[in-house]
């Protein structure tokens, strides 16, 4: 099962409260107030991408 971005609560897709693509994958979230918060700022809920020496890596998008 996937896991709400916000809360990192597991998620049944089938009755996921909402959901929203962000970069071409779908989100699914337990609560509205969960897909709201990622939406407003996707990135701070994402994993961040680093080199191998620990560095931030840009996103393409």
């Amino acid at each position: 099962m996937p896991k709400d971005p916000v809360c990192q609560m597991e998620v049944d897709e089938r009755s996921a409260a909402g959901q929203t693509t962000y970069k071409g994958t779908t989100y699914y979230f337990c609560a509205p107030g969960c897909r709201e918060a990622f939406e407003k700022d996707p990135e701070q809920y994402l994993p961040k991408q680093t080199d191998l020496l620990g560095r931030n890596i840009r996103s393409n998008g």
